[in-house]
């Protein structure tokens, strides 16, 4: 019984409160994997670096799904 009253407070009574801790979290990776893409951008246009630039296209698919994330969760705390 103990850990089903557990689980209805994760899930409905702190409802609220885990999502945004979860959007926070997100727009803290969200700003982390951008500043790693904007050093490597910039890195690879300034100096010509290839190697950076496959690291900035990487961190660009990283955000993008980072973004995705945040959007469903976003979506979400609206309901």
């Amino acid at each position: 019984m103990m850990l089903f009253r557990i689980f209805l407070y994760l899930c409905v009574d702190n409802k609220p409160n885990l999502i945004n801790k979860t959007m926070k979290e997100l727009v803290e990776k969200i700003n982390a994997e951008f500043e790693v893409f904007a050093a490597n951008a910039a890195a690879q246009v300034e100096k010509n670096n290839k190697a950076a630039g496959t690291r900035a296209r990487k961190s660009a698919l990283e955000i993008s799904k980072l973004m995705k994330e945040f959007r469903k969760v976003s979506v979400e705390a609206a309901k």
